[in-house]
């Protein structure tokens, strides 16, 4: 999963979210109407993956410049950083409804802009907007679904949020496969998410604020007449005592440690229980995001080409896996991380990320050294003025293989009868792309033809079953139980706001490491960097499973050492984690 997480809920929470929306249809409408945004936010960050293979055919200047492929991938990234302080403060000066209004208004500027884009440039604009949408409403669905939910339920509602922003993401690769015969391809694959955008603005145009905003802004009334559709006649006068006492206490936390974010952050890294606590939660926020799981929520059709399957719609059809694997993965999770605890489940899924890196490492690196050679002959007479000027001007061309062709920024015509087989290094020309299809011949520019591929989309796909589960979802889970109750919001903001970071380099680095590094070094890279992020893991981050929030505070307290390195016995839940 990619940043917003899933929110843990317990089984019991799932049956009686059942029995209570069938008896109150009006509690599903909200979650479903503000959960748009979740979907959105998924299309919205998986859509590009595929829809970049077709923006690099239609501008050869995307084509040919790693850094412009990786702007317009990452500016979403960017834009979703600011989105989320700008939606965090709209969120308390207006409200939550005005700003998932707001979030959907910049997703559907954000997709006319991209589907008419003339230039790059604009498309890159098209991504800031979607961006900002997209940081919105990270902050603001989550929040209003849950200030809108009945307590008992709550967890399970949000969780639908989190599983609507990896079914956006699926959904994103079967659109992007829909559109690959279409004219526009790529337009049409980016444009469709303002559909999503329109119906969900109106949907909210008729659905109240939340009942928290509004009693916390003395609209008491208000919140009142929305308690009363939400929860049973007997049970609003109870909820509205209890909002009342969540909002003195959450008033009197303020005026503790300051109602401005400096005050907030000063405060929380002066204490020391809390400070620890960010050892934990920026720990695995930071893990998630270098165990490199968007270069393939990004990039997987790339990838894919990498691996030797030069077709678009190949690519995207394989990457349709990944995907669907992600989804499921989030719903395993949620089913055996309250069994088995959260450091274990990341401690394992690190054991299998490494692994997974490491054999995809050793796949490509196979996948290269085995490429086929360069036929001299071919190459110097496929057409006039047709060779790779490298090739030409190599003092030894011998040893050239489609591996050295495609390093030389030139592109492989496979051989007629097997792709297998020596064939021609050319210059890289659309003319000349379309007379090796001509010849009934693959042209390959990204990844040379391979026996091993099939093993690179194999192990792809073991890295997302390893992933998905266990850093996926869990360092959402930590984040939202590893800190007192009255500093939860600034640190698990902090953890957030390193987390968007760290996928924003991750976004914006991955073609020029796979340039200069080669798919095999990167993935190795990537591995080391997880390598580290497991030994912080277990280090740093303690057990939370089957404590209350007041028994990690004593565990943080006194000093969180793995259970190898404690000394004496370990008494209790709280030694024992």
């Amino acid at each position: 999963m990619v940043e917003g997480g899933i929110v843990k809920a317990e089984k019991t929470e799932f049956t009686e979210c059942w029995k209570t929306i069938w008896k109150t249809p009006y509690i599903m409408r909200l979650a479903l109407s503000a959960g748009i945004g979740g979907l959105l936010f998924g299309y919205d960050t998986g859509v590009i993956s595929g829809a970049l293979l077709y923006i690099r055919e239609d501008f050869q200047e995307v084509d040919r410049k790693t850094w412009l492929q990786e702007v317009i991938v990452s500016m979403a990234v960017a834009g979703a950083i600011f989105g989320a302080a700008f939606g965090g403060w709209i969120n308390d000066r207006f409200g939550r409804k005005l700003s998932i209004l707001v979030a959907d208004v910049l997703f559907f500027v954000g997709a006319i802009i991209m589907a008419l884009a003339p230039a790059p440039w604009m498309i890159i604009l098209g991504r800031i907007f979607v961006g900002l949408g997209v940081g919105m409403a990270s902050m603001t669905a989550p929040l209003y679904i849950s200030e809108a939910s009945p307590a008992r339920i709550r967890g399970a509602l949000v969780s639908t949020n989190g599983l609507l922003i990896t079914g956006g993401q699926f959904l994103s690769y079967l659109i992007n496969l829909a559109f690959t015969k279409a004219p526009g391809t790529w337009r049409w694959m980016l444009g469709v998410a303002g559909a999503p955008a329109v119906i969900q603005f109106v949907l909210m145009l008729s659905l109240p604020e939340s009942p928290r905003w509004l009693y916390r802004r003395n609209k008491v009334e208000e919140a009142r007449s929305i308690l009363e559709k939400i929860y049973p006649v007997n049970e609003v006068e109870d909820e509205l005592k209890a909002l009342k006492l969540s909002i003195e206490t959450e008033k009197a936390d303020e005026q503790a440690i300051g109602d401005n974010l400096i005050a907030k952050v000063k405060g929380a890294l002066g204490n020391v229980v809390v400070r620890r606590g960010l050892y934990a939660g920026v720990t695995v926020q930071v893990a998630q995001q270098f165990s490199g799981i968007n270069t393939v929520m990004y990039y997987s059709p790339t990838i894919v080409q990498f691996a030797g399957f030069a077709s678009n719609k190949t690519a995207l059809a394989l990457s349709l896996v990944t995907s669907g694997l992600n989804a499921v993965g989030s719903i395993v999770s949620m089913a055996f991380v309250d069994r088995y605890g959260r450091r274990r489940m990341m401690i394992i899924s690190m054991f299998g990320i490494i692994s997974c890196l490491v054999i995809l490492s050793v796949v490509f690196f196979q996948a290269a050294s085995h490429a086929p050679k360069v036929n001299q002959f071919e190459s110097t007479h496929f057409a006039t003025n047709a060779t790779c000027p490298s090739y030409l001007s190599a003092s030894n061309p011998l040893p050239w293989n489609c591996m050295s062709c495609l390093k030389a920024d030139c592109a492989f015509c496979s051989n007629e009868a097997n792709e297998y087989s020596p064939g021609a290094c050319l210059a890289m020309t659309k003319a000349l792309e379309n007379s090796c299809h001509g010849q009934h011949r693959t042209w390959f520019k990204d990844g040379c033809p391979s026996k091993f591929g099939f093993l690179a989309v194999v192990f792809l796909g073991m890295y997302i079953i390893s992933y998905s589960p266990g850093m996926g979802t869990v360092p959402w889970i930590v984040n939202s139980e590893i800190y007192p109750l009255k500093y939860r919001g600034i640190g698990g903001g902090v953890a957030a706001v390193f987390n968007w970071v760290c996928n924003l380099i991750v976004s914006l680095t991955f073609l020029s490491l796979t340039k200069a590094l080669g798919s095999s070094g990167t993935f190795l890279l990537f591995a080391g960097y997880c390598v580290i992020g497991l030994i912080f893991i277990y280090w740093f981050v303690p057990e939370t499973k089957g404590l209350q929030f007041e028994e990690v505070e004593e565990m943080l307290k006194s000093g969180y050492k793995p259970k190898a390195f404690r000394k004496g016995k370990s008494k209790g839940n709280i030694q024992s984690a």
